[in-house]
C-alpha cells in the first residue's frame, strides 16, 4: 500500500497518529510565523530550535506508526 494511502487511513482510524499529525501541522505553522520575522531575537531563535526538535520527533513518531501499520497489514 502506498504511504499516502496509509497516512490517510491512519488519520481516520488511529488517534495517536492523528494527534501527532495535528501537532506537527501546528508546529509547521508556528515556524512559518517565526520565519516571516525580519529579525529573530535570541528568544525567537531558541523557540525556533525547540519547535524544530519537537516537529522532528513527531515526524519520527508518525513514520514509526506507518511502519507498524505496514508490518501488520501485509
Amino acid at each position: 500500500m502506498e504511504e499516502d494511502k496509509i497516512k490517510e487511513r491512519l488519520l481516520k482510524e488511529n488517534e495517536e497518529f492523528r494527534k501527532a499529525y495535528e501537532e506537527h501541522q501546528k508546529h509547521e505553522k508556528a515556524l512559518r510565523i517565526i520565519g516571516k520575522k525580519p529579525y529573530l531575537t535570541e528568544e525567537d531563535q531558541i523557540k525556533e530550535k525547540n519547535i524544530k526538535k519537537q516537529k522532528l520527533a513527531l515526524k519520527d513518531k508518525m513514520y514509526y506508526l506507518i511502519d507498524q501499520y505496514k508490518k501488520t497489514h501485509k
